[in-house]
């Protein structure tokens, strides 16, 4: 059994390590089922681990057709929303705590087809509903840098995978930051990648105006290679596109900072390494300019009403009759209150609540219609910014670094404000990137956030590799 050291390793180097022989895939399975066995049980992040993984490495090994493949052999988690056939997928949820899934989601054929081998389903808020992956009905991931502490949600589970080296990489869904977040708490990258270009095909819906599956990595050139293999349009996704295609030009890149939008609110923490980041994008050639968002400074509130109503309509199919959980009931009606009563948590009953007030008669156009205009709004925003010759947009990731377990659940509010960098990106459906950007005192991972005009990856891996490149040479020079 050869020694593979897990926290040393990337998907490239894996790649390389595995053409070497170094190790074989199924070594490299039975390495990462071990750790799993080791840290699950305090962290949570895997709510279930395929065992059937072994008998996909060793098909892997012993054909040689599948050494071209782009991912031959490497082994990726999926959040527990996205469908894998014959396996379980419950969104976190006791209402499809015994649901088996019955076709794959495309993003997982895509996988499959380059040749990854899937490790496990991942925790995660219930439904997505959260922002730390303490609403998940199987209880809280925790942050494989300190276990006191949230790693983020709502794809808490594969940012912890990956954070903690219980895979190489994982698939997330982002609706308002639920990928980037996590990844800045658990010291990776993630990707909200731009609407449509990722089929949604077998992701259990949330907000669909809003939802984006994205990949979770180690490095940014690892995001750019799992972008590349799962995006492009899907005949079971209407709003699924294949876009245009960009190459990064040698230009001065122009980095676009929205002072008016960080002038409150920031933990002194996250400000200074915010600034540090700025001067270290400055002397890897990047100009930086001063830009202004007017509009964006709403994107909370907006998103906060967008989000329930189209959540309150999506998840009114988990009734007690189709499928899911059901509970009898006196009647039909007490079938549907009894069922959705034990079936949802306390949080996806909030938010569904929220939804169906902001679409009744009487509020529709005061809440629902209102927030689509000013959303409009926000989507003009970074479209003045990118046609004025600006490239990307900086922010942090969050305004704080990771929290307490338990610190924010009794106070909604203050969870829904850590929202506040990511939320534009999803309500323009435009593509953003998370990167490490630093740690704490503490040891707590920090991140910074890059947004691009719509199809515009290729400017984010760009400017994520060069602060990468810098952190790291920092780093090695002490």
């Amino acid at each position: 059994m050869a020694n593979i050291n897990l926290s040393q390793l990337n998907i490239s180097t894996t790649k390389q390590a595995l053409a070497e022989g170094n190790f074989t895939a199924s070594e490299l399975v039975v390495a990462y089922m071990e750790e799993i066995n080791n840290k699950n049980q305090d962290l949570n992040a895997y709510l279930e681990v395929f065992t059937d993984a072994k008998e996909v490495a060793l098909k892997i090994d012993k054909n040689a057709d599948y050494k071209s493949l782009p991912l031959a052999g490497i082994p990726i988690a999926a959040k527990d929303n996205i469908l894998i056939k014959g396996k379980s997928v419950s969104a976190a949820s006791k209402m499809l705590a015994n649901y088996v899934a019955t076709y794959n989601a495309t993003v997982i054929e895509k996988l499959l087809a380059a040749g990854a081998i899937l490790l496990g389903r991942t925790n995660m808020d219930e439904f997505a509903m959260g922002g730390s992956t303490e609403n998940s009905s199987f209880g809280s991931t925790k942050n494989p840098y300190d276990l006191t502490r949230v790693p983020g949600g709502s794809s808490g589970g594969s940012a912890a995978a990956v954070g903690a080296n219980l895979a190489l990489a994982a698939l997330g869904s982002d609706t308002g930051g639920s990928i980037r977040q996590p990844a800045s708490f658990c010291g990776v990258v993630g990707l909200k990648p731009t609407y449509g270009t990722v089929s949604r095909s077998g992701l259990i819906a949330m907000a669909s105006s809003l939802d984006q599956i994205g990949p979770i990595t180690k490095t940014v050139a690892d995001c750019r290679l799992l972008y590349e293999v799962i995006k492009g349009q899907d005949s079971f996704d209407a709003t699924s596109i294949n876009g245009k295609k960009f190459n990064q030009t040698s230009k001065k890149l122009v980095i676009g900072i929205p002072t008016d939008f960080l002038a409150e609110g920031l933990d002194p923490v996250i400000k200074e390494n915010f600034d540090q980041t700025v001067k270290i994008l400055t002397e890897q050639g990047c100009e930086t300019r001063e830009i202004s968002l007017p509009y964006v400074k709403y994107a909370l509130a907006c998103y906060y009403i967008i989000m329930p109503a189209e959540a309150s309509s999506n998840l009114a199919r988990f009734d007690g009759v189709k499928y899911g959980l059901k509970v009898e009931g006196r009647d039909l009606l007490d079938d549907y209150l009894k069922t959705r009563q034990s079936g949802f948590g306390p949080e996806v009953r909030r938010r569904i609540i929220l939804g169906t007030y902001v679409l009744s008669a009487g509020y529709y156009d005061a809440y629902y219609a209102k927030a689509g205009k000013v959303r409009d709004l926000i989507r003009r925003d970074y479209e003045k910014v990118f046609t004025s010759g600006v490239d990307a947009v900086l922010s942090p990731t969050t305004p704080t670094p990771a929290w307490k377990l338990g610190e924010k659940t009794s106070d909604p509010l203050q969870m829904y404000l850590e929202d506040i960098f990511t939320v534009p990106a999803n309500l323009s459906g435009l593509p953003a990137l998370s990167v490490p950007s630093g740690k704490t005192e503490t040891n707590l991972p920090l991140g910074v956030q890059f947004m691009a005009g719509a199809g515009r990856e290729d400017i984010l891996f760009t400017l994520g590799e060069k602060l990468e490149q810098a952190l790291s040479l920092s780093l090695a020079q002490g």
